[in-house]
């Protein structure tokens, strides 16, 4: 996988490259979920892909219905995520976790609009 220092996500269509983001943290994928309800796209037929994903990016992932995922850093809680719900993954390096409090604060959640409405929380205050 190859990234530009400015490019955090990627989002293809049949392997055509249909979204881009140079956002940092969860931005780019709240983003991406305004981009979606203007688009007709089968999520079967997308693949994303992220510099790095940890449990938080996981659920938004999942939120979105995007089940093809690659990722240049993963953090092992998104990896137990994306198995629970049967995300197919890539990636070039697996993590314990990454340093974010968010992916602390999700710890003990298992469940993806549960962990939305937390993250949602941390945007707002």
């Amino acid at each position: 996988m190859e990234y530009s220092n400015d490019i955090s996500l990627k989002l293809f269509f049949c392997s055509q490259l249909v979204y881009t983001s140079k956002k940092k943290w969860l931005y780019p994928l709240f983003d991406l979920e305004e981009f979606l309800k203007t688009q007709n796209y089968e999520r079967d037929s997308l693949t994303l892909e992220d510099k790095i994903i940890g449990k938080a990016a996981a659920f938004l992932v999942i939120r979105l219905g995007i089940t093809k995922v690659c990722a240049h850093l993963l953090s092992r809680p998104a990896k137990d995520t994306f198995d629970k719900h049967k995300v197919n993954y890539g990636f070039d390096r697996l993590v314990d976790k990454i340093l974010c409090k968010t992916e602390d604060l999700l710890t003990d959640i298992n469940d993806p609009d549960t962990a939305c409405k937390i993250i949602r929380g941390m945007i707002i205050s």
